[in-house]
């Protein structure tokens, strides 16, 4: 007697899609969640609790009805502490990355909301930190008190590295960058002056060709920083050669000026740095290019497409204003 044949098998996929909606396994909430970071955190539910303003049991109940939603036991209870089952550490660290996209999502809603308030991350080289955060400072605390401005000084790499990961909002630094999906927002050019010792046969002097640099003692920052490359660059151009060494560098602008004090050579600083770097030291002399007159570009940097570009395009603005009366040309975006 032959068999019927068996009908064809179903997939996972189809299978799964003909589930009757109301008998679909719930979502966790976000308070659910909530609550098991905490406890996660903690490894105690009265500390974890306290930090969430809940009462104990309502906290426990809300880590039960996640494990009942998720079917999977998170925790492990003693009647002396709590500890994370092998499932509740891998959750865990699920659980926190949503946690952190949500309140991303909402800050991101916040901005949109309300221009300059909230937290803004602000990326800036060392060799425009000490000279124009005085400049931005001030204009945040008088035009944007509502404003969380949070600033990290670090190098050119590191700083997109930051914008790019999302660990940072708004840049300030020299360009170009080249860099893919960065969009820049012009705020000024600045010239570069040569800082030499006071006895220098250059000291004071204010037609200086570029040619001068050739065969120059120049001292420079220590390699990472783009003020580096750009006074290298300024050297190519001038006829330097690759064989004209550099043998002394330093790790801040500060440093360097002490060493052509000290009669080590010479070196080339922006404008916006000239007073804060050479008052302090009577040793120190500068002497001014003939034209033209080798500069540099300092932008604000952001995401290409960024959710916050219209403020930051404002803010651009504002700082034109404000850094008018700096030694610079400002660029009108």
């Amino acid at each position: 007697m032959s068999s019927a044949p068996h009908p064809p098998q179903t997939p996972a996929g189809p299978a799964v899609s003909s589930i009757a909606p109301g008998s679909r396994p719930r979502q966790p909430s976000l308070a659910q969640l909530r609550a098991f970071a905490a406890v996660a955190e903690h490894l105690h539910f009265r500390d974890a609790a306290t930090a969430l303003g809940m009462s104990q049991p309502a906290l426990s109940g809300a880590v039960s009805a996640l494990e009942d939603i998720l079917d999977v036991q998170l925790l492990e209870r003693t009647t002396r502490k709590v500890l994370l089952s092998p499932a509740g550490e891998r959750l865990a660290t699920r659980a926190r990355t949503v946690l952190d996209a949500v309140a991303a999502l909402m800050e991101e809603a916040d901005a949109a909301r309300a221009p300059f308030t909230g937290v803004l991350r602000l990326g800036v080289i060392p060799t425009v930190a000490p000279y124009l955060l005085p400049t931005v400072l001030r204009l945040v605390h008088d035009s944007y008190p509502d404003l969380d401005l949070q600033v990290h000084e670090e190098q050119t790499s590191s700083l997109l590295d930051g914008l790019t990961q999302g660990r940072l909002d708004l840049l300030l630094l020299a360009v170009p960058l080249g860099a893919p999906g960065v969009s820049e927002i012009p705020l000024f050019d600045e010239d570069f002056v040569l800082v030499t010792p006071r006895d220098h046969w250059l000291a004071e002097r204010g037609d200086i060709p570029r040619e001068a640099l050739r065969e120059l003692e120049l001292l420079l920052l220590d390699e990472g920083h783009c003020l580096r490359d750009q006074a290298l660059d300024i050297c190519r151009e001038a006829g330097r050669t690759t064989g004209a060494a550099v043998t002394t560098s330093a790790a801040g602008l500060s440093t360097l000026v002490q060493l052509v004090g000290g009669g080590m050579g010479v070196t080339l600083l922006p404008r916006t740095a000239l007073r804060v770097e050479t008052e302090r030291n009577e040793q120190l002399a500068t002497g001014h290019f003939a034209d033209p007159v080798p500069s540099r570009r300092i932008a604000l940097a952001m995401r290409t497409g960024a959710a916050r570009q219209g403020e930051f395009e404002q803010f651009a603005a504002a700082l034109r204003i404000a850094m008018r009366k700096l030694p610079v040309r400002i660029v009108n975006g």
